[in-house]
């Protein structure tokens, strides 16, 4: 059996973040990964993906980015090999092709049970991310089974459907860039719309992403907040890694079909919700705030007279007579994809530190059970935790309190 201090499960960004942080701290470590180094990169995810952040945004620790287009976005792919380099730039103990079957607890040490044998630790850090596996809703049950189904997850490229029709659920970042791709593919695509998060690209000459971070709302800690529960929740928003807007006017200028939340499914009829007006409505009244709050910093701190004049995203528009219905069994739709939102895979894990709904407990990333800690969740300690910038500060913070732990010293504060 390997003896070692902790153990990362998953060699994502958030995985190698934490090796090169315990790296730094002398921590012996192993990192088990079930594929390749960011094999979830390679292979769950469709062939023209690019990274919602723009590469400046995508530094890890002791690698912050320096090439020639920090303004581009990077092909998933790329980012993949990226991470490969990464690796081996700090010679992080990655152990690949190894599944991890079962986390158990014995006295004050874990046993990492794995397809290449067991693994003894004092810590274990759960970096296996939000997005272990694709989310469906129980109503996907009632869809007609002679339709291909996918997810974000499976889905690879237009191509690939089958012909006719393509209902794609969810109307997140995932849902309007699918739905984006198939229509211009030259497939008619309905988006069935629920709850979004509306944000343009860039604002008065500047990403999104830079105003977030210049705000400090990407920062923002989790201690912080009101409700946390629900800041978790916050859906992903509609934008692309590039210029193309996707948002609900973008899509149906391109002739996407808008309609609202897929309600329920009866005998092969799909029935969408009639309350779109008002979930679109909310979501421009949410990014004027956000695009409200970006123009008084503008003027507060002299930024105003060097960007560009103010120009705002037209306000979501929507057909007169919305669709409350489309039968999938008419010949129409050929495909479905559930569009609908990832969870965590913990599944492996043998040790009470569940809630009633089988989502992992934890503070900021530290668990009940002393030594374990989870990584790369949302807002697990700040608003860019599920984020890639989001890795370095978070594995920091929890290294500290690993350090301590494995010192012996009395329970540290989270």
């Amino acid at each position: 059996m390997q003896t070692v201090s902790a153990v990362i499960i998953g060699a994502g960004h958030s995985g190698l973040a934490m090796s090169n942080t315990l790296t730094a701290e002398g921590i012996d470590h192993i990192v088990v990964e079930r594929g390749a180094i960011g094999q979830a990169w390679r292979s769950e995810r469709w062939d023209s993906l690019t990274l919602l952040t723009p590469n400046w945004a995508n530094g890890l620790p002791g690698a912050p980015y320096c090439g020639a287009d920090p303004h581009g976005y990077q092909k998933v792919g790329a980012f993949a090999a990226g991470l490969t380099r990464y690796a081996a730039l700090f010679g992080a103990p990655v152990q690949t092709a190894t599944d991890v079957e079962a986390v158990s607890r014995s006295g004050d040490h874990f046993t990492i049970a794995t397809s290449t044998g067991p693994i003894c630790a004092k810590a274990v850090v759960l970096a296996t991310g939000a997005c272990a596996k694709p989310h469906l809703p129980a109503i996907a049950q009632a869809a007609p089974r002679d339709l291909c189904h996918l997810t974000p997850a499976t889905y690879k490229r237009p191509d690939d459907l089958p012909q006719g029709g393509v209902l794609v659920v969810g109307a997140s970042a995932s849902g309007v860039q699918i739905a984006h791709e198939i229509q211009a593919s030259g497939r008619p695509v309905t988006l069935a719309v629920g709850g979004h998060t509306r944000l343009p690209r860039t604002y008065r000459g500047r990403d999104i992403e830079w105003w977030l971070d210049a705000l400090g709302v990407l920062d923002e800690r989790a201690h912080e907040m009101d409700d946390l529960e629900r800041a978790r929740k916050i859906p992903s928003p509609q934008i692309v890694g590039g210029p193309q807007p996707v948002d609900l006017n973008a899509l149906q200028e391109l002739g996407v079909t808008v309609v609202g939340r897929l309600a329920d499914i009866r005998d092969g009829e799909a029935l969408f919700s009639g309350g779109l007006s008002s979930l679109t409505l909310s979501a421009d009244l949410k990014m004027h705030r956000l695009l409200d709050a970006i123009d008084g910093f503008a003027q507060e701190t002299g930024l105003a007279a060097t960007l560009n004049d103010v120009q705002r995203p037209e306000p979501t528009r929507l057909p007169r007579a919305p669709i409350l219905s489309k039968n999938l069994l008419s010949g129409e739709f050929g495909s479905v994809i559930w569009a609908t939102g990832y969870r965590p895979h913990h599944g492996f894990i043998n040790l009470p530190v569940f809630d009633r709904r089988g989502r992992l407990r934890h503070d900021g990333g530290v668990c009940e059970i002393p030594g374990l800690y989870a990584l790369g969740l949302p807002f697990l300690r700040r608003r860019r935790s599920q984020q890639i910038s989001g890795a370095g500060p978070d594995a920091g913070d929890l290294a500290r309190h690993l350090v301590h732990h494995l010192k012996g010293a009395p329970r540290a504060a989270a």
